[in-house]
């Protein structure tokens, strides 16, 4: 990438719309915009205007009028990309936007490649990297969470915690370095003891974002909820019924779901990703019996799962049921586990008495007639920890931040193993500056590698 030239995209989604947004970017962006603009004042040259000032005109060509637009000016450095930056809103007619960004190809700009706009951006020192990464997360947040967990990090959340660890490891790494160019001498510029206590804090921290990435991936993603029981238990009515359409094929068949079938809805502000899976049964059907396999397999990804029961058959054969419920919980010992009686309808008042009595926290409900489905769904939220978010926690929700911070971790532990066994300092200094790459390769406070940064701003769109 050149970082000199002028770029341009579409900052909008393409196709038809009442509106669309053309951006600029670079020294040259006002010069070339003026060129082809009319004010509807006269004499009026965009060159000569004040930063983050919106004008009135036409974008013409050889006198031929192409739209009336209003054009946007954010001189360098009070820009998004740190330059200087043109946004032309134009109407929405796709053969307009075409006509305008040929125009400006045709004179002095070049089409953007992915992620650019945001990429000078970091590069000029408007966000660090992790900051430039929220951006995509924030453009593509799909749910109040998702949401939420962009804009903190977008403000500086995992980046103002780490830069000050990194800031006070860097201190001790200098007097330890200091401490090598003095090797003969014996001394030492870094007090052990608390070189200690920093160690032992960034192990803590670094453990903490560590944790955070299971639950921050699944509330990025989607929380994963396998809908698992026997066969005709209606765990296809129940997918039905939570996200309100027929999605799965419900009859009266046994053995009817045979494949996975997977959706996603938003239940205040999360989003939850439901797998319908096999009825688990004994059965010598080959097809089903993969059905049922790959329904445990997802039971074993998921991060909550539904055991659903049939109330009237739990009501007349408790114990049989309770031995299968033991038996899933000792399948899956580290799941949360919901246990749902569904098919209450079919049931006196005495009779759901009696299985309430038997499992704590038993939901009951008619996933036909659409009875508890907003119990279900409470009890659903009230599941997820969302205490974090709430209290602007530090979650991580990338996986190159989960990556970078597991190899921080592993190289201050061996920081913490060097000072323990007093080993000598050059061979720990090397483990210091292992965890200061690592911490840095999340911000780019350091040398970050080119194939990185293509990596990263290649997953955004065109035009951010």
């Amino acid at each position: 990438m050149i970082q000199n030239d002028t770029i341009i995209a579409l900052a909008t989604p393409s196709g038809m719309g009442a509106i669309a947004v053309i951006r600029l970017s670079g020294e040259k962006a006002i010069d070339i915009v003026d060129v082809f603009f009319r004010s509807t004042r006269k004499n009026k040259s965009l060159k000569n205007q004040k930063t983050h000032s919106i004008h009135l005109g036409f974008i013409v060509d050889k006198e031929h009028i192409i739209d009336e637009v209003l054009v946007s000016i954010f001189k360098n450095p009070n820009s998004y990309t740190g330059e200087n930056v043109v946004e032309i809103s134009c109407h929405g007619s796709t053969f307009i936007q075409q006509e305008i960004i040929q125009l400006f190809l045709k004179n002095g700009s070049r089409l953007a490649d992915a992620g650019e706009f945001t990429l000078r951006a970091f590069l000029n020192g408007k966000m660090d990297l992790s900051q430039a990464e929220a951006v995509a997360d924030l453009i593509a947040s799909n749910s109040a969470a998702s949401h939420q967990m962009a804009i903190q990090q977008m403000r500086g959340g995992i980046a103002n915690e780490l830069k000050l660890l990194r800031a006070q490891l860097l201190d001790f790494a200098a007097l330890i370095e200091l401490e090598l160019d003095f090797s003969g001498e014996d001394v030492e510029f870094a007090d052990r003891t608390k070189f200690k206590e920093l160690v032992a804090k960034i192990t803590q921290v670094l453990k903490r974002l560590i944790d955070s990435f299971s639950f921050g991936n699944a509330m990025k993603n989607g929380i994963p909820v396998a809908i698992i029981g026997e066969p005709n238990v209606g765990k296809s009515t129940l997918l039905n019924a939570l996200l309100n359409e027929e999605k799965a094929i419900v009859s009266e068949i046994a053995g009817t779901t045979r494949d996975a079938i997977e959706d996603e809805i938003v239940i205040e502000g999360v989003a939850f990703r439901f797998i319908d899976t096999a009825g688990i049964r004994h059965t010598e059907d080959i097809v089903e019996n993969i059905g049922i396999k790959k329904a445990f397999e997802k039971a074993e990804n998921a991060q909550l799962i539904i055991f659903l029961l049939d109330a009237e058959k739990f009501a007349v054969n408790q114990p049989k049921f309770m031995a299968e419920i033991a038996q899933i919980k000792e399948r899956l010992p580290t799941k949360r586990i919901l246990v749902i009686a569904n098919k209450v309808d079919k049931l006196n008042p005495t009779e759901i008495e009696t299985i309430q009595a038997e499992i704590d926290n038993l939901i009951l409900l008619s996933a036909k007639n659409n009875i508890g489905i907003d119990t279900l769904k409470s009890e659903l939220t009230s599941l997820v920890n969302i205490g974090a978010l709430s209290n602007n926690e530090t979650i991580i929700t990338n996986s190159r931040h989960f990556e970078a911070l597991n190899n921080a971790l592993q190289a201050i532990i061996s920081v913490k193993i060097g000072i323990d066994r007093e080993i000598s300092t050059d061979l720990f200094s090397i483990d210091i500056r292992e965890c200061l790459l690592h911490l840095g390769t999340i911000t780019g406070e350091y040398d970050v590698d080119k194939d990185i940064l293509g990596h990263i701003f290649s997953n955004f769109c065109i035009g951010k």
